[in-house]
């Protein structure tokens, strides 16, 4: 009876060559860099809001620039203020448009090392863990200034009072 039982129970698979293994393992370490990569194309995204954002200051202080030239006075003060706002937050733009390549650069070397420690063998964990830490500590810190800068836009764009007040003249 028991010899008729041995027969009908599954035979353990052969284990499995090595070139197998390595396939598999390989095919690990693809799934674990699809995430970073998913990540660089979101950063890729965000770069291209940063950069259109950054295209529109320098268009509207080019705009000024001989409009200041030609103003007097109070006129002349405020389109002065207007562009070194816009000044102030091209470089605050282009400080997130830094931070977050660099966290593409970080990422980009993540993705590497698990590449690398697959070819090679080595132990790149730490190396691994801390660089894609300090890709995200620079993701979020462009994110941060990114903000910081569209608060300044939207004060920038305030209405001054008195054309807020202005009253249009009655035609006879």
């Amino acid at each position: 009876m028991e010899a008729e039982l041995r027969h009908m129970m599954p035979m353990p698979a052969p284990p499995l060559p090595s070139a197998t293994l390595e396939l598999t393992h390989l095919a690990q370490i693809i799934q674990l860099a699809v995430a970073p990569v998913f990540l660089l194309a979101g950063l890729g995204a965000f770069l291209n809001v940063c950069a259109s954002r950054l295209a529109r200051i320098v268009d509207r202080m080019r705009k000024l620039e001989p409009r200041i030239l030609d103003s007097r006075g109070e006129e002349h003060d405020r389109l002065l203020s207007e562009v070194r706002l816009l000044d102030r937050r091209s470089r605050i733009v282009s400080s997130a448009i830094f931070t977050t390549v660099l966290a593409a650069l970080l990422i980009s070397a993540v993705v590497i090392l698990l590449f690398l420690a697959f070819l090679t063998g080595y132990r790149f964990g730490t190396a691994i863990a801390l660089l894609f830490i300090a890709a995200m500590a620079c993701t979020g810190l462009g994110f941060a200034v990114f903000l910081h800068e569209t608060r300044l836009g939207i004060r920038a764009i305030q209405v001054r009072a008195h054309i807020l007040d202005h009253q249009a003249e009655e035609t006879d």
